[in-house]
């Protein structure tokens, strides 16, 4: 099996320092905290920016600013993929706008969002194609079987373009709420997206890695490795460890994946570009 890639989503569009007082929202503080799992052994940042009231933006000069800021802290290696979740404001439009106009290293794009009903597909394949054209590394984010078996399709009907593609699977339920464990991502639910994907996609070029809401969320990382994918940790989707207390960072988070007896290497950023670069190289 491949390297694994450790990504971490350090803060999310959601959790406040009143949620959560050890998030970082501001600038300084998510170049600190990315340095921190950095050295810890993650390969990538999943990055969400927010404005001075700590509500959610997509803008491209604050991500400039934040992403110089990261650069100023870690060097020039490790993956900077920028989100484009709406939340529910902003349209396909506005997404594909700051993607253009940001040209980040990587960019995770909710198949939903884009194509919320076949009449977008086109412009989504306009997109998509530039994404690549462009050297950006896309990660398409799919939440259950039947955004796996559209995912297909789209990729049979060169929608989805690529040598390779890369995409995230979201365990569990966005309506997840952190403080009852009854709603907690688990392992199991890896099973749904592992027999479509197999079905469904060919895995020789895909790219896989999970994510999971809750407490339970370093067993679904755990088990997600064994299955040959690769990992997102972090604050977005979970800030409990194991024994139930709150980690005091996304550095721990990832330290204690790292310490959990998995048998298969972990990826430096290096290797992890190297993993990935078949996704910016269009089919034959």
């Amino acid at each position: 099996m491949e390297p694994i890639i450790i990504a971490v989503a350090p803060n999310g569009a959601r959790k406040t320092t009143k949620d959560l007082p050890q998030i970082p929202v501001t600038t300084k503080d998510i170049a600190r905290d990315v340095k921190e799992f950095a050295d810890a052994g993650a390969a990538m940042v999943h990055l969400h920016i927010r404005d001075k009231n700590q509500k959610h933006i997509l803008d491209v000069e604050k991500y400039k600013e934040t992403i110089a800021a990261i650069r100023e802290q870690v060097g020039d290696d490790l993956i900077i993929q920028t989100t484009t979740e709406s939340i529910g404001i902003y349209s396909p439009e506005e997404q594909m706008k700051v993607v253009m106009e940001l040209k980040p290293d990587s960019v995770s794009l909710a198949l939903r969002e884009f194509i919320p009903d076949k009449s977008y597909e086109e412009t989504a394949r306009g997109f998509f194609a530039d994404v690549v054209g462009s050297g950006i590394i896309p990660q398409y984010v799919l939440f259950n079987s039947e955004d796996v078996k559209y995912f297909s399709e789209l990729r049979g009907e060169g929608i989805i373009p690529g040598k390779e593609v890369f995409v995230l699977f979201v365990l569990g339920k966005k309506t997840a709420d952190i403080n009852d464990k009854n709603t907690w991502s688990t392992a199991d639910d890896l099973d749904e997206f592992l027999e479509s994907f197999d079905g469904d996609l060919k895995l020789a070029e895909t790219k896989w890695m999970a994510c999971a809401f809750g407490g339970n969320e370093n067993a679904c990382m755990v088990k997600t490795a064994n299955c040959g994918g690769s990992v997102r940790v972090g604050f977005e989707n979970n800030h409990f460890l194991e024994n139930g207390e709150v980690a005091p960072s996304n550095a721990a988070l990832v330290e204690q994946f790292i310490s959990s007896g998995i048998k298969r290497k972990i990826a430096s950023a290096r290797e992890a570009r190297k993993i990935l670069s078949g996704t910016v190289e269009l089919k034959d």
